[in-house]
């Protein structure tokens, strides 16, 4: 099982699970050329695909499902109210999905995980291939018990990192627009996304990935600092998925 990213942030976010059978886009928020173009970069194509999930219906998450899924008619899984018709248009294969209601692809077992994040019907995923298990958690605005509960034992962790608490109450946000972000359904701060990293089962976790960080409200360097605080003597790799980079494949271990 590997994981890679096509890239993570406000202006697009993409990330590629692969199992022994069965290969799936999370999200597709780039346009069809961008899309294909950085697919390329991890030697992929669109026929390489089998399914694109979706979490949320927030422009940075969905925009290139839609022309992605009719151009090479893969099948998109989503909450029913995520799906708009009269946003998307007709999806050759609409594949609905609800909470904590587990399914497969190939030889990957999907989780739906419900999240707080201001959206119609919001969900992050757990992915899990024989033992090893794969979480992806960005766009919520604060970590509920179930989200502690689900996410405890990872291998890898994609976990959004997205302001830093100064930084977004003196950047250039709007008052209404810092309070949505800072809210209990917007995104999570690093301190946030430390508190959780401080409860994980660390000795499991192989890869911990910091994600969805805001250009305007965050740093990198701040991100990590804050996250390291609480990794003290953790023995792991921490990466940062990146907009324009996203990351190249990690291999889990089995």
């Amino acid at each position: 099982m590997r994981v890679a990213s096509l890239g993570s942030g406000s202006k697009g976010n993409s990330t590629v699970i692969e199992g022994r059978e069965g290969r799936l886009l999370l999200d597709c928020g780039f346009g069809l050329k961008e899309t294909i173009r950085r697919l390329a970069r991890l030697d992929l194509t669109p026929m390489d695909i089998d399914a694109v999930l979706v979490t949320h219906e927030h422009a940075d998450h969905i925009n290139g499902v839609a022309p992605f899924s009719r151009k090479f008619h893969i099948p998109a899984y989503m909450t029913p109210s995520t799906y708009d018709a009269r946003r998307t248009g007709p999806l050759p294969a609409l594949k609905p999905i609800q909470y904590e209601q587990c399914f497969s692809i190939g030889s990957l077992q999907v989780e739906p995980v419900v999240v707080p994040h201001d959206a119609r019907e919001p969900c992050q995923f757990i992915f899990s291939e024989g033992s090893n298990r794969v979480g992806v958690l960005t766009d919520l605005g604060h970590i509920s018990a179930h989200v502690r509960d689900r996410y405890h034992d990872c291998d890898l962790l994609m976990l959004e990192c997205n302001y830093d608490t100064e930084m977004l109450a003196s950047g250039p946000y709007p008052a209404a627009l810092k309070r949505r972000v800072a809210g209990d359904f917007g995104h999570l701060s690093n301190d946030q996304a430390a508190d959780l990293v401080g409860t994980l089962n660390l000795p499991r976790l192989q890869n911990l990935v910091i994600s969805h960080v805001s250009e305007k409200n965050n740093q990198p360097a701040l991100a990590k600092s804050a996250l390291t605080q609480v990794l003290c003597d953790w023995e792991g790799v921490l990466t940062l998925a990146s907009q324009t980079d996203g990351f190249d494949w990690i291999d889990l271990s089995p």
